[in-house]
């Protein structure tokens, strides 16, 4: 079985769970930033793999596959447009290379809750420094952690979309391409289940969160469950997304 997951801290977890189950030696696992996750699936290049929500439509056949998913409940702490001129005088906004979901999810806001209008530009790789002036930036992942220090305004996608629609954001999802057997699925749970009971046994090897940071960040930013919150939250994104 082919597995792509993102290599982000955020996915820690899911990989140590991986890593000390019994599918280990069943499985190839590899790890890749949002975007290419979802261009493996898309491709057929891999079984199994964690993708950006907005890549779903995307999809000819797919089935989301286990209980867990990478959400947020409030603030997510690494999903942000940063800025240094408030919402009202953003005329550009650069979109992030590395996940579809997150620039789909900051147009959504644009044009239903912000109400405001901006040019929207691809990203290239070290994009970051572009943020200046009245052009803003989508920042995810590891990045977004590392640089939320650095712009005089900081907009928390999931706490915007929670402000706008009352429901908690899912970013990412374990999907398939194909129909996978009951048994493989419930040893994959188990190991996502374990791993996610084990964060207190994860290493923090940044150089740029505490250990505290690095420990509230998995524990009480991240949530994991893919609850009857965050399917509706799926549902109403997937509606919006229709509407771009």
């Amino acid at each position: 079985m082919k597995i792509a997951a993102v290599s982000y801290i955020n996915t820690l977890p899911f990989l140590y769970g991986l890593d000390k189950s019994k599918l280990i030696n069943d499985i190839e696992l590899s790890t890749y930033i949002p975007s290419i996750c979802a261009e493996k699936l898309i491709n057929n290049e891999v079984d199994l793999s964690l993708i950006p929500v907005a890549v779903l439509p995307k999809l000819k056949e797919y089935y989301i596959i286990s209980d867990y998913c990478i959400g947020a409940k409030n603030k997510v702490d690494s999903v942000f447009l940063f800025s240094n001129v408030p919402l009202n005088k953003i005329k550009n906004i650069i979109l992030d290379y590395q996940s579809q979901s997150s620039n789909n999810l900051t147009k959504i806001l644009c044009k239903n809750f912000w109400k405001i209008k901006p040019k929207f530009i691809n990203a290239h790789e070290n994009y970051q420094s572009e943020i200046i002036e009245n052009t803003a930036g989508v920042v995810i992942g590891n990045r977004a952690l590392k640089d939320k220090n650095k712009y005089k305004y900081i907009y928390d996608l999931a706490y915007e979309w929670q402000q706008f629609t009352g429901k908690q954001f899912v970013f990412a999802l374990w999907v398939s391409n194909k129909k996978i057997n009951q048994e493989f699925i419930n040893n994959f749970n188990e190991a996502l289940k374990f791993g996610i009971n084990s964060i207190n046994k994860l290493k923090n090897n940044t150089n740029y969160l505490t250990d505290t940071e690095f420990n509230n960040y998995l524990t009480k930013n991240i949530d994991y469950i893919f609850d009857s919150n965050k399917k509706e939250s799926l549902n109403i994104f997937l509606e919006y997304l229709s509407d771009l």
